[in-house]
């Protein structure tokens, strides 16, 4: 008997499970099968038994199945469902715009993987600081407890569209999109 790799499998069903749009993931509870030599590294590159997926369209693929419970991160399809290692979050926002719709400002991001998210109610920027640096790590939400890391040069350009309001009796320099406020740091920091 001839057995396909996971990732062959796993590609077969998203394929045949994706139609327009995003394959109702949230529906699905597979029982689980394992966890397979799959990672996806800090920058957003994906690993399959430690070597690089260069096919963009697989990765994309893949990312359409990806499903988060709880800190673990899984592929699914309909009737199965592997567990993955994800080193950060599983995506990277390597591209933001601003614009104005309804007289407010919206930031929209483009992922590794080509996802399109407008920053605003249900896709919410966090920023958080490494205690040791105070480096800071802005996320973005994408989906379904999914985030995504926002690469240096974004995070930069926001940077320079950013405000101070004062928030919840703290003045805090952030971010505004579709009428919410993001705050990133506290105002007195940023002298």
């Amino acid at each position: 008997m001839i057995v396909k790799p996971v990732t062959e499998s796993l590609a077969e069903a998203a394929r045949a499970a994706s139609g327009k749009g995003l394959p109702p993931v949230h529906l699905w509870n597979p029982p689980f099968c394992g966890d397979i030599d799959m990672r996806i590294a800090r920058d957003g590159t994906w690993f399959y038994l430690g070597t690089p997926i260069g096919r963009a369209p697989l990765v994309r693929l893949f990312s359409t199945i990806l499903k988060r419970e709880g800190d673990r991160h899984f592929l699914v399809t309909p009737v199965e469902k592997v567990g993955i290692s994800v080193d950060d979050a599983p995506f990277v926002a390597v591209d933001v715009e601003q614009s104005v719709a309804d007289g407010e400002p919206v930031l929209s991001f483009t992922t590794n993987v080509g996802d399109r998210v407008e920053a605003g109610p249900g896709h919410e920027i966090r920023v958080t600081r490494d205690p040791r640096t105070g480096e800071p790590a802005p996320y973005l939400h994408v989906r379904a407890g999914l985030q995504a890391l926002i690469d240096r040069k974004s995070f930069y350009r926001m940077a320079e569209i950013g405000d101070t309001v004062r928030h919840e009796g703290r003045d805090w320099f952030g971010f505004r999109s579709k009428g919410l406020f993001f705050p990133a740091i506290p105002a007195e920091e940023l002298t």
